[in-house]
């Protein structure tokens, strides 16, 4: 079960920095993206040390592939649960990250709201019409360029529910090709589908695991047929490798 000292440690370095981002927000974006910085490069990186030390639940980031990835790129991935944020976060701690998401997750989500709002990632309205989120994705495109960022997208668009990969939907990543023309980098995720809600956070984390894996770089799509062939490609390398995990102990890396 969770234990006491794991809450108390979890809850001692979350609370500070969700309170003092929601009252800066609507005050100054400058100070409230500080503490959103400070979120992403470092609490991100905590909260796995934490449960590690009183849970023994790994982080398994495979940082040797990270060497050979270019400067800048678009990310993507499948989708297990929202503590796929913070993995991306401890993984790529050097870098600029910014992650497409449904506006739900910038409204009402302890430490991630108000991050998400400050830091000026992509939350398109779930009520959007295809055409208004290809607008929001290709403004968000020529901002990451600008600013040297790395945009993170979830093709499926929601989270699984068995781990197995879904459906990889294409116009939003044709859309955020076409704004950047960057090279194609795709991870594979696993272990977060087991730790979907708060009930099963607090009743699965004994001894779990966290993975996370460069698999491929893919050049800049030019074409339909190019971006069409990444997705369904990436999913299979992508499946491929949650299978080879399948057979790993939590401990194994």
């Amino acid at each position: 079960m969770f234990s006491a000292l794991t809450l108390i440690c979890l809850v001692s370095m979350v609370i500070p920095a969700a309170i003092g981002n929601i009252f800066a927000y609507p005050v100054s974006k400058k100070i409230s993206c500080k503490i959103s910085g400070y979120i992403s490069k470092v609490l991100a990186r905590r909260l796995f040390a934490i449960l590690y030390a009183y849970k023994r639940f790994h982080f398994w980031g495979y940082k040797q592939e990270l060497k050979a990835l270019p400067k800048q790129f678009i990310a993507i991935s499948n989708h297990q649960s929202l503590l796929d944020i913070p993995v991306f976060m401890n993984l790529l701690r050097d870098k600029e990250i910014r992650f497409i998401a449904k506006d739900t997750l910038g409204r009402h989500v302890p430490l991630v709201s108000e991050m998400l709002r400050a830091e000026k990632h992509c939350l398109i309205p779930r009520k959007a019409k295809p055409m208004e989120a290809m607008r929001y994705v290709e403004k968000f495109g020529k901002r990451v360029i600008e600013n040297n960022q790395i945009p993170v997208l979830f093709p499926e668009g929601s989270r699984t529910k068995n781990g197995r990969v879904g459906t990889f939907y294409s116009a939003g990543f044709r859309k955020l090709t076409e704004a950047t023309n960057l090279p194609v980098v795709v991870f594979a995720i696993d272990g977060g589908y087991q730790l979907r809600d708060l009930r099963k956070i607090f009743t699965r984390l004994e001894k779990g695991c966290y993975r996370i894996k460069a698999l491929k770089v893919y050049d800049p799509p030019k074409t339909k047929e190019d971006c069409v062939f990444i997705l369904e490609d990436s999913k299979n390398i992508i499946q491929n490798q949650l299978e080879q995990w399948s057979v790993l102990k939590p401990s194994e890396e």
